[in-house]
């Protein structure tokens, strides 16, 4: 009786130790959960990041920006952001602790969704008509970028500002002829609110001269510097997640109904194969492996920025991206 309770005892012992040494990593997503979220679910489910050692809570989000101040405040080690918007934020609050180290929209979605029906076919259409778009959106964060890059004249755009639940609806019903937002999220909204696939147009900033990046993971910089491990297998985690939805888009899709009873499967796994062919999975990516930037590249986009923000500070790459957490084991080869 005695040998029993001490062997229950020490099992209740290295059970607690077990549990002890896992590293909490609450992530904060962008937005909410949709198809691209599911690479992240699949990870936790399939035990990804288990076996790296960290228990993951998935948040929703409310915008490209939203995930910034919820790390560089410490309220999340770990968050999913627009690379661009966490640039102005860096420069806005110099020092602040949070910086990107896992590139994710390799080509990011930004775009400018129309109606063809409504007149807008090329960026050249946009003059003259009203443009809905979100102040805290990332694509409108762009946007200047792209109307520079296309030498549009933006005082000929009627913009109204919209939000986020009422960007499609007011698109669906002609009170805007095109808005701002990520091509696949917007694309797939219209679809499901009855407008026509065949009436959509879809202006990837990308291939209109914009050469920023997109969407990464971000970590506090001093959560990542008591913890870099944690950091490294976090990244590991979430890469195999995507090797995993990428392989089998319907397993995927289950994990994030799972989360999410009330979205349409077909469509979220539409949504997820459009993020994976037009953003995730480039021909950089498949040379390189996710995770990683360009330097060359990244040099370009920060003149982009530069050309219609004002910086009050010097702009440096490393304080946007590192790459010192990204495993070199050969996890993050997608294909």
């Amino acid at each position: 009786m005695i040998r029993t309770t001490i062997a229950a005892a020490v099992a209740a012992l290295a059970i607690a130790t077990s549990a002890s040494a896992e590293t909490a990593m609450p992530f904060a997503l962008d937005w909410k959960f949709e198809g691209p979220a599911a690479p992240y679910f699949v990870a936790v489910d399939k035990g990804h990041f288990e076996a790296e050692g960290l228990t993951v809570e998935v948040s929703e989000g409310a915008g490209s920006l939203d995930a910034i101040p919820k790390v560089a405040t410490g309220a999340f080690p770990v968050g999913f952001a627009d690379i661009n918007s966490l640039m102005k934020f860096l420069d806005q609050n110099p020092g602040a602790p949070v910086t990107a180290v896992m590139m994710v929209y390799d080509k990011p979605p930004f775009s400018v969704v129309g109606r063809k029906s409504l007149g807008i076919e090329a960026p050249s259409d946009l003059e003259g008509k009203v443009l809905g778009a979100p102040p805290p959106d990332g694509a409108w964060a762009q946007f200047p970028i792209f109307a520079a890059e296309t030498g549009l004249d933006m005082a000929a755009i009627t913009v109204e500002p919209v939000g986020f639940p009422t960007r499609e609806p007011m698109l669906a019903e002609g009170k805007v002829a095109a808005v701002t937002g990520f091509s696949f999220s917007s694309t797939l909204n219209l679809i499901r609110l009855g407008v026509p696939e065949e009436d959509i147009s879809v202006l990837l900033m990308a291939d209109h001269g914009v050469a920023l990046y997109g969407n990464a993971i971000i970590v506090n910089t001093e959560f990542a510097s008591e913890n870099p491990e944690a950091v490294s297998g976090f990244i590991r985690a979430v890469a195999k997640g995507w090797q995993d939805a990428i392989a089998d888009p319907d397993t995927a899709i289950e994990a994030l109904v799972k989360r999410n009873p009330a979205a349409d499967p077909a469509l979220e796994k539409r949504r997820l194969e459009m993020a994976v062919e037009a953003n995730v999975l480039t021909d950089w990516v498949k040379a390189n492996g996710m995770g990683g930037i360009d330097e060359a590249r990244m040099a370009t986009a920060i003149e982009q920025t530069r050309s219609v923000y004002e910086f009050v500070n010097a702009p440096d790459a490393a304080l946007y991206f590192t790459s010192q957490y990204l495993p070199t084991d050969g996890s993050l080869t997608l294909e």
